[in-house]
């Protein structure tokens, strides 16, 4: 069943960190089978906190939606994520 990812930026916090991140996370698509389908355009909140941007990314399975998250590549641009902004991030399984 196909999967998502789906980032919930809060705040930015380091906009340096997240620099280096946006060009590392680029990178680390590789050959994995992803579809972004929404890359922080415009947002209305309609319930909850305000968001700052979404990005939502298909995959064809929750493994291979884990095997990019866990993919060394990922997870050499993850730290700059973590430091350079507050985030949520889900893993949710389509029907």
């Amino acid at each position: 069943m196909t999967a998502y990812v789906i980032f919930i930026r809060n705040a930015i916090t380091d906009a340096e960190e997240m620099a280096t991140y946006g060009k590392k996370a680029a990178g680390a698509r590789g050959d994995h089978a992803m579809t972004p389908l929404a890359f922080y355009g415009p947002v209305e909140t309609l319930e909850g906190q305000p968001t700052d941007g979404v990005v939502l990314i298909s995959f064809p399975s929750m493994d291979e939606a884990k095997a990019w998250y866990n993919s060394p590549a990922y997870q050499d641009a993850l730290p700059h994520r973590l430091k350079g902004a507050d985030y949520r991030v889900i893993l949710a399984e389509g029907l």
